[in-house]
Formats: structure tokens, C-alpha cells, sequence
């Protein structure tokens, strides 16, 4: 069902301080930070050969990033995201198989449907998933 790994979230605390290391220490190809009031998080995406970065940094007071830098402070990886084809199927694929699914389908960052999974249901890890 799942396809290609889409990106690897990562919370930082210092945006600035993030972009500065991905572009000028490791020379990748970073993006325009981009507000997302719907999520609570400003992104900036990281484009490799084969696959994306994206660094989260809280938008706002209610931002769910803001709770996870208080549990981390110096940041860390946020989640990871896997393309579907259709996102209603995979939601009802996940419901079916017992998997907790968090809130409703959104629009994502890339302009394309998301819905978020429980980490407790795989293996600790917050799951997005992406159709594509």
C-alpha cells in the first residue's frame, strides 16, 4: 500500500540556525520557509536525489510543534511520511487493521491530502501519509 518515502520531519528550535546547516555545512538545495496556519508550523523543505527533508518550527501558540520542543529541546525527527495513491483507502485500510487515525484528511503542505497516524501503532513513530 505505502509507497515512496516522501520526506523526514524534523522540529527545530532555531529555523534560521536549521536552514544555515542544511545549505551552507551540508550544501543541500533549501527551499522558502512556508506558513501553514492549518497545521500550526511554518515548513522548509530540503530537496535531495531521492527524497525530502522537511524542518518544522511552530507557527503560533497552539503549534503541536511547540510541545514537542518542550520535550525536546534541540529538536528532532518529527515524523515520517510515505505516499499513497488514494488517501481514503489507506485511511480505511488503516481503520480496518486497527491503527489509530489522528483527526481528519487535511491538505498538506504540498498542496496534496494528508492524514496523520498514531505512533503508538507503528513502532513509535508518527506516520504521515500523502497521496500522491
Amino acid at each position: 500500500m505505502i509507497g515512496n518515502l516522501n520526506h523526514v520531519a524534523i522540529a527545530v528550535p532555531d529555523l534560521e540556525a536549521a536552514i544555515a546547516t542544511y545549505r551552507d555545512t551540508l550544501g543541500a538545495n533549501v527551499g522558502a520557509p512556508q506558513d501553514e496556519p492549518d497545521h500550526g508550523v511554518t515548513v522548509v523543505f530540503i530537496t535531495l536525489p531521492n527524497t525530502k527533508i522537511e524542518l518544522l518550527y511552530p507557527l503560533g501558540e497552539n503549534s503541536p510543534i511547540t510541545g514537542f520542543l518542550a520535550k525536546n529541546p534541540s529538536g528532532g525527527i518529527h515524523h515520517i511520511c510515505y505516499e499513497v495513491d488514494d488517501i481514503e483507502a489507506a485511511r480505511d485500510k488503516m481503520l480496518a487493521s486497527g491503527a489509530r487515525v489522528l483527526g481528519d484528511i487535511k491538505t498538506g503542505a504540498h498542496g496534496k491530502p494528508v492524514l496523520f497516524l498514531h505512533p503508538k501503532d507503528f513502532t513509535g513513530t508518527l506516520v504521515e501519509l500523502e497521496q500522491i
